[in-house]
């Protein structure tokens, strides 16, 4: 099962990277790359002070962590990635890899879902 996982991560990883037109946004780069840079700031700053001292400056909270740096500058596959890595290196944390899934391909689609439909209320 591990190793089917890592396939298709793989896969999905480099058939993103692969299908990206990167001249398409050329003559936005400069506001895509101080957005990109404060987005990355922000994320840092709340990984840091929010996100690691909540879930209990631990190394369960170190590997949550990770996962939201993952998810917050791209996606649930990154943040299971991210975990990975980590997991591999220092050892494992089954608990993060039941949380971080569940809160971020369920509870955020679930969120946008109300989100989306309370916005368009208002057009």
């Amino acid at each position: 099962m591990n190793v089917i996982s890592e396939f298709s991560l793989s896969v999905f990883l480099a058939m993103s990277l692969m299908s990206i037109e990167l001249w398409t946004p050329a003559s936005s780069a400069g506001v895509l790359i101080i957005t990109m840079l404060l987005q990355s700031v922000a994320a840092v700053a709340f990984i840091i002070f929010i996100v690691f001292r909540l879930m209990g400056k631990n190394y369960f909270a170190a590997v949550i962590s990770e996962g939201f740096a993952g998810f917050s500058l791209g996606a649930t596959p990154t943040a299971i990635a991210n975990m990975t890595a980590v997991t591999q290196r220092y050892g494992p944390s089954p608990v993060a890899f039941i949380v971080l899934p569940l809160v971020s391909a369920f509870f955020v689609d679930l969120a946008n879902a109300f989100i989306i439909q309370w916005l368009l209320g208002f057009s």
